[in-house]
């Protein structure tokens, strides 16, 4: 056991994001909770899709099938072991490093509508132009894709696809959340112009904002879709089960990954800008700068001194999982790991636990999200034969 907030097990295997050479010290989370390396229930991992090309997100079906993105522009079905490719046109996915086709919810009314949404970095005549949500219909046949409409567009890019983020889902409420990614510019997370380094809050339909938002009254539209801002790189959104309370899970530098859980209007201290005095992406700054924003919204977990490039996050949920039943589960890249939060109430990470079965041994892993079945499911994202996995309690 030892305290997270100084020191996480990690296997510095591949680096997510490009350090800055000098670091400041890392922040200390309220709570300094206790690590559980490998000593708790065992899991069963079954993979249930192979051969993909960084698999980014997983959304599941009435029928149970599920699909699945692929970072360079591609769409799968998993349909019960069997796996499939989607006919779709993504010729205007931008695929450069961390951007390309990347989340994915399913609407609440797909038995009637078909219709499901995509995160995409968007290309016109060879050029990165956005960032951009896409609601397409799928067939009754689930052979193929067809674009509906553009959602939501002119989130920032960058040309080299970094800090793209951009990670959806479905709100207690029916709203769409949308984590998304500062893309390496120092000014965008303080910007409430802009839309990146955000929590999104928007219309599933409409993709215009929502009443409620804390920003509604601005005149400017991009500022009224914000829930919050001062984010480096979201790369995981996971809402409580019978509380509505959001956690996110976020990229720092070479230190200080954060969990945090989202409050309405909150700036979560990522300021690369200096406050507007720096126009380089400086990253020595603290992941949440309390002394330029004393009012800054504090993680609720951080890694420390150390990146595990924590992804995807979503909660385990079911009595057939026992004493994990309740706990947010994360997975990380570089890490190559899946951590689990123990949450009180408020929100507060009182334990992680890691299991063993994930340690460095399926590699970098993007996506988790839990199944209708109770099941989770993860993606692994190396770019060479990755996998779906499905998790379940061991027998």
């Amino acid at each position: 056991m030892r305290r997270i907030g100084a020191v996480v097990l990690a296997v510095l295997a591949f680096a997510a994001c490009t350090p800055s050479p000098a670091q400041p010290r890392p922040s200390t989370p309220p709570t300094a909770p206790v690590t559980v390396a490998g000593r708790g229930p065992a899991l069963k991992v079954d993979v249930v899709a192979s051969g993909l090309q960084h698999g980014w997100d997983v959304g599941f079906l009435p029928d149970g099938s599920m699909l699945v993105t692929q970072r360079p522009g591609r769409l799968t079905l998993v349909d019960h072991g069997t796996v499939s490719q989607v006919a779709a046109d993504f010729s205007d996915v931008w695929a450069r490093g961390e951007g390309g086709l990347m989340g994915l919810v399913v609407h609440p009314d797909f038995a009637t509508s078909r219709r499901f949404t995509t995160c995409q970095t968007h290309q016109e005549n060879g050029r990165a132009v956005d960032i951009r949500l896409v609601t397409w219909s799928l067939s009754p046949d689930e052979r193929a894709a067809t674009k509906v409409r553009d959602l939501l567009t002119g989130l920032p890019v960058n040309d080299s696809g970094r800090h793209s983020g951009c990670r959806p889902q479905i709100a207690a409420d029916g709203a769409l959340l949308v984590g998304t990614g500062d893309t390496a510019q120092p000014d965008v997370s303080q910007d409430r112009h802009s839309l990146g380094g955000k929590v999104l809050r928007i219309d599933l339909n409409t993709g215009g904002p929502l009443p409620g938002n804390p920003f509604l009254s601005s005149p400017d539209p991009n500022e009224q879709r914000i829930y919050t801002y001062g984010h480096r790189n979201i790369q995981g959104v996971a809402v409580r089960p019978g509380t509505g309370q959001v956690f996110t899970a976020e990229h720092g530098p070479a230190f200080d990954d954060e969990i945090n859980l989202i409050r309405p209007g909150g700036n979560y201290g990522w300021d690369p800008s200096r406050g507007g005095t720096s126009g380089t992406y400086d990253e020595s700054v603290p992941m949440t700068d309390l002394q330029r924003f004393p009012d800054a919204v504090q993680a609720v977990w951080t890694s420390g001194t150390i990146t595990e490039a924590i992804c995807g996050a979503a909660f385990v949920s079911g009595p057939q999982w026992g004493p994990l039943d309740g706990r947010l589960a994360v997975v990380a890249l570089k890490g190559q790991k899946m951590l689990m939060f123990t949450l009180n109430p408020a929100g507060a990470v009182t334990e992680v636990y890691l299991p063993a079965e994930f340690d460095a041994t399926y590699g970098r892993l993007r996506a988790v999200r839990s199944g209708p079945d109770g099941a989770l499911y993860v993606t692994t994202s190396d770019g060479t034969d990755d996998k779906v996995l499905r998790v379940t309690p061991a027998p």
